[in-house]
């Protein structure tokens, strides 16, 4: 699977990263404390607070529904899509509300019947125990390949294991309510110039990483 348009780890055209105001309030308009409240109301109902799905979900929507409406935004049209999945609301069910509520005369389209995956969390938060032993160890050379949440500009390219971390939910079996699926996880370094030539500052980059994101080179 893929990562989908929050994938945006190195690339160029977004300007610099704004520094946030320690004093701005948790949120800056109402709806927005709204909007956070109706997405975990929505986790919690559709996919026992499944976080992997969530971000799958938003990770899904088309460019214009993710940067445009701002970050609660996105929550909100993830939280939608997360529905529309479960078959909770029909595809385009609340466009025809907003429609109606508008004053147009709009036919709402049938209420599906309801088809929530059948999730169960098999213990708090995202660590887990594995019996295998890790497939590599401090000081290995590794390649990225492929993975969910493997940002973009990681793959390909080599790094050194750091650090062996405890083993984790699986996000990209996870997210499709397809089982845990723990595995080990790594720190693995990379050196700027291995990732973005030698005309990069000579610095390090650091990943966590699963291990199946990862080969030996």
């Amino acid at each position: 699977m893929e990562p989908g348009v929050s994938d945006l780890g190195g690339t160029p055209g977004h300007g610099r990263v704004p520094v946030p105001d320690p004093a701005e309030p948790p949120f800056a308009e109402p709806w927005q404390a709204r909007a956070f409240a109706l997405t975990a109301f929505t986790m919690g109902r559709v996919s026992g607070r499944n976080l992997d799905a969530f971000r799958l979900a938003q990770d899904r929507l088309p460019p214009r529904r993710y940067f445009d409406d701002g970050y609660y935004g996105r929550w909100l049209h993830a939280a939608e899509q997360m529905l529309v999945d479960s078959a909770i609301l029909a595809p385009g069910a609340l466009d025809a509300r907003v429609r109606a509520n508008a004053g147009e005369a709009v036919d709402p389209p049938p209420t599906p019947e309801p088809a929530k995956p059948d999730y169960a969390a098999t213990g708090p938060g995202s660590l887990r125990t594995v019996e295998v032993p890790p497939a590599f160890t401090e000081g290995d050379a590794v390649r990225a390949t492929a993975g969910l949440r493997l940002p973009g500009y990681l793959r390909g390219h080599v790094g050194t294991v750091t650090r062996v971390q405890p083993a984790h939910v699986l996000p990209d079996t996870h997210a499709v309510f397809a089982g845990e699926n723990p595995q080990h996880v790594y720190t693995v370094a990379f050196g700027a110039r291995e990732l973005w030539g030698d005309g990069a500052e000579d610095f390090t980059v650091t990943a966590e990483l699963f291990e199946s994101y990862l080969e030996t080179p």
